[in-house]
């Protein structure tokens, strides 16, 4: 499947890049054939200005009115000008006869008397719409050959009219070979074809790359998610197993022994088992229902100001209920404000911050619990409250607001350091081979799901903070809670 989506991607990727180009080389190919034939337009206008300049015009039999072009003086010198250029000179009298040609053989094309520049097809022998008649042989030595019999030739040709008065005195047309453009145009399109390809493959490379990094996330929340799913599906399928494991036994022995009042006991305890199997099922499942909503967006809790030092005084008190059980010490640290701060309401306010009561509640219990449940009889939990401004000595970090930091430590097992990166996983356990220890001694059942450090971690997301664990293997861990005061917006 997820090859498939990285195969679609790549090719859409290098599509629409295809595409992207092709339009690009379109533009620069019409620009470019564009500026040539300008070019060259140019260049003929200037020759018929040059040779239109250097025309003789003398009049006829000594008539002030009358005039003709002397052509052996006006194009004398113009040959040797123009054959550098590749230019051709064509001189049609005012009758359409052509007087004088740089071109081996005449062109039978029309004559068209503007300036504008068009481009015409000749084939020797062959000429559409003439309307002229081929010129005598008595034509100056040529430069331009043209083609050979079939042998199609382009031409980009300017006729201007040239007059004095009302009176025309011929035609004058400049023509240039058309391969000016074409050649360099039909490079550019073989240099434009190969930069399109060799990119458009670079582009399916990186493409093909770039698709499966994005892939990447996708597939880990993939995999997490079927993970998810078999731990979800491990953790209900167990309680329900034995639920209905209970259920059928108390039906079973109801039915064997219908009379006997002996066995009202036996089953209370099977009810009892049923129950409490149900209270963990349905905790649970109201754990998962909670991380879905925190991950969906779709909760609405709502904030207000909760002084931390109340909440965990609160939460610690709750908590020294098990103590007494396993002789742990737990105490609870709050961090007096420094001498220097005087501010009547921000001493009143000191350990006050912007939060939902009831997560922040959830949070500090299921973090002093599994303290005081990973710490051996004996041993020591530790519950720091302090308020970090500015620049944190220990850690170097700069806050650009107040925060407030809980420590919750305790002198437990600790936990393994290739375990960290995982700790907050959902369902994730150290050692899912066993059940919870507490100390040396281990409980008769799991009682946990696995949800309660994934909890922790959603609940610190939820308040814009972030939380830390450190953990010496026989030492004990610590985790380090950093809530804004202010949360923003």
């Amino acid at each position: 499947m997820f090859q498939a989506t990285r195969r679609r991607l790549a090719i859409w990727y290098t599509a629409v890049t295809a595409v992207l180009l092709l339009l690009f080389a379109s533009g620069v190919y019409l620009y470019v054939r564009s500026t040539l034939i300008e070019r060259i337009d140019d260049t003929l206008n200037h020759v018929v200005e040059i040779v239109e300049r250097s025309l003789v015009i003398e009049p006829i039999n000594n008539h002030a009115d009358r005039f003709r072009i002397n052509v052996e003086a006006s194009f004398r010198n113009n040959t040797g000008t123009v054959e550098d250029d590749h230019i051709d000179l064509e001189w049609f009298s005012s009758t359409g006869k052509l007087l004088w040609s740089t071109l081996s053989e005449p062109l039978n094309i029309p004559i068209h008397g503007d300036r504008t520049g068009e481009t015409v097809r000749v084939i020797k022998g062959e000429s559409e719409n003439s309307k002229f008649p081929t010129p005598h042989s008595s034509l100056p030595t040529p430069h331009s050959p043209l083609p050979t019999p079939h042998s199609p030739l382009l031409l980009r040709q300017v006729t201007q009219r040239v007059e004095v008065g009302r009176q025309v005195l011929g035609y004058l047309r400049v023509s240039h070979p058309w391969f000016e453009v074409t050649k360099p145009s039909r490079q550019l399109i073989f240099d434009l074809a190969l930069g399109i390809g060799l990119m458009v493959l670079s582009v399916g490379a990186s493409g093909w790359f770039l698709s499966g990094k994005a892939m990447e996330p996708v597939d880990e929340s993939y995999q997490r998610l079927k993970q998810f799913t078999a731990d979800a599906s491990h953790e209900l399928r167990s309680p329900i197993t034995l639920i209905q494991t209970n259920v059928q036994i108390a039906l079973a022995d109801l039915d064997l022994t219908e009379a006997e009042a002996t066995t009202s006991l036996q089953y209370r305890q099977q009810l009892k088992v049923v129950e409490r199997l149900t209270q963990r099922l349905g905790k649970l499942v109201n754990d998962l229902l909670f991380l879905a909503r925190q991950d969906s967006g779709i909760s609405k809790d709502t904030f207000s100001a909760c002084p931390m030092d109340a909440l965990l005084m609160e939460v610690v008190g709750e908590q020294q209920l098990l103590v007494p059980e396993k002789e742990i010490a737990l105490s609870l640290d709050l961090v007096d404000p420094p001498a220097s701060e005087t501010s009547p309401e921000l001493l009143e306010n000191w350990f006050t911050l912007v939060g939902n009561w009831d997560q922040l509640v959830r949070l500090f219990t299921n973090l002093i619990a599994n303290a005081l449940h990973y710490s051996p009889a004996g041993g020591r939990v530790k519950v720091e409250l302090a308020r970090i401004e500015g620049i944190n000595r220990v850690s170097g970090l700069r806050y650009t607001s107040a925060q407030l930091q809980v420590k919750v430590s305790d002198t437990g097992v600790g936990i393994p350091t290739e375990a960290l990166p995982r700790l907050f996983d959902r369902f994730y356990r150290v050692d899912p081979a066993r059940t919870h220890t507490t100390g040396n001694t281990a409980t008769g059942s799991a009682t946990g799901s696995g949800l309660g450090l994934a909890i922790a971690q959603a609940i610190v997301d939820h308040h814009q903070g972030h939380i830390q664990v450190e953990s010496t293997l026989g030492k004990g861990t610590t985790f380090t809670v950093t809530l804004p005061i202010t949360l923003e917006s």
